[in-house]
């Protein structure tokens, strides 16, 4: 009974320590030493004007890059910092202010994810390298690979900041665009030849912005779109005059949203946009994951999943996707954890009992 008693004990304050915990993402990287920048945090969160308070610890630098783990000592003052609109981060040793994500802590939480670049449809309009320090520049909270020869790059870091990356790719490839119509334009008038080099490279290049009239591009992260299809059952919208498709790439999905046919309102088209960005950025500030992994034995994974299918049917608006190696959860911050909580109850039960006992009536 003493053992239970302080493993209970145990459970609690680590609860208790969750529940005191935020994540805060959007943190400017390689401006500052980690432990002058790790100071600021300190400072920021202790302010009353930021509604902050006494800080119990830090965290920082984390293995996500922009990323820091702020626990305070009054679950209270959680509390009131998450109910803050927004966080600005400023010092005099910043040179500007940088806004922050502030959300509260989950063991898996969106604040990670990796996609592949191919940039090289860029690369007879600019030097490549000279873009990712471009875009490293303005998205200081992404991580970015080594640019590769064939023009692909990874980059790292949360869905907003991977939002961004696409909105400046757009608004560069745009530009490019209209300098090198520019540039034709004034060639044609010098020539009427239709075999000058750089003619010839604008018209077999100027694709690699795939966004053609009546067809819309929305990016997901893709376990929130699983979410909105499977959950919310918004797989967006096959209503009206609005059909879609999706292509996901590992943890990037984008939708492909398209006019029934052309005489269809266009304003429809935009409104479906809208609408599952608008939920994906709700969803995406509320949804956390939680990941179980089954490097286990056989018979340890078989009590998983059959732990996870009886407590999935208490939990209606929990998502449940099981993979070979790990099974991920994902919900509101208070359903995943009930839903772990669920989990390890029944799993403790269950080892317990032979593989005879285990069959399903």
């Amino acid at each position: 009974m003493a053992k239970k008693s302080e493993g209970l004990q145990q459970a609690a304050g680590e609860a208790s320590k969750s529940e005191r915990t935020v994540i805060v993402s959007g943190i400017p990287d390689g401006i500052l030493k980690d432990e002058v920048m790790a100071d600021i945090l300190m400072i920021h969160f202790q302010r009353a004007k930021n509604r902050g308070g006494d800080v119990e610890g830090i965290v920082y630098p984390t293995t996500t890059k922009g990323v820091a783990y702020i626990t305070f000592e009054d679950q209270k003052v959680t509390e009131n910092v998450l109910k803050k609109g927004e966080h600005q981060l400023e010092d005099k040793r910043l040179p500007r202010h940088y806004p922050l994500k502030v959300s509260l802590y989950s063991e898996d939480v969106f604040s990670c994810i990796s996609c592949v670049l191919d940039l090289s449809g860029f690369g007879d309009k600019c030097v490549l390298e000279d873009l990712v320090q471009e875009l490293q520049k303005n998205i200081t909270a992404l991580s970015f690979s080594p640019l590769q020869p064939n023009g692909q790059i990874s980059v790292q870091g949360s869905f907003p900041s991977i939002q961004s990356l696409k909105d400046n790719l757009l608004l560069k490839a745009n530009s490019l665009s209209k300098t090198d119509k520019k540039a034709k334009c004034m060639s044609s008038q010098r020539s009427n030849s239709k075999t000058q080099k750089h003619g010839v490279s604008v018209e077999s290049k100027n694709n690699f912005i795939h966004n053609a009239d009546g067809e819309k591009q929305v990016v997901l992260d893709t376990d929130v779109y699983y979410y909105m299809k499977h959950i919310l059952h918004e797989d967006s919208l096959a209503k009206k005059s609005v059909v879609s498709r999706e292509v996901t790439d590992g943890e990037i999905t984008i939708l492909y949203l398209e006019r029934v046919n052309a005489s269809s309102d266009p304003s429809k088209l935009e409104k479906a946009k809208k609408k599952i960005e608008d939920l994906s950025a709700e969803l995406h500030s509320k949804l956390r994951k939680k990941r179980f992994h089954l490097d286990r034995s056989k018979h340890e994974m078989q009590m998983y999943q059959h732990a996870c299918k009886r407590v999935q049917s208490q939990y209606s608006q929990v998502l449940v996707i099981p993979y070979e190696t790990h099974i991920d959860v994902i919900g509101s911050s208070s359903d995943v954890f009930g839903f772990a909580q669920e989990m390890k109850t029944k799993v403790k039960h269950y080892l317990q009992k032979t593989p005879q006992e285990m069959i399903v009536r």
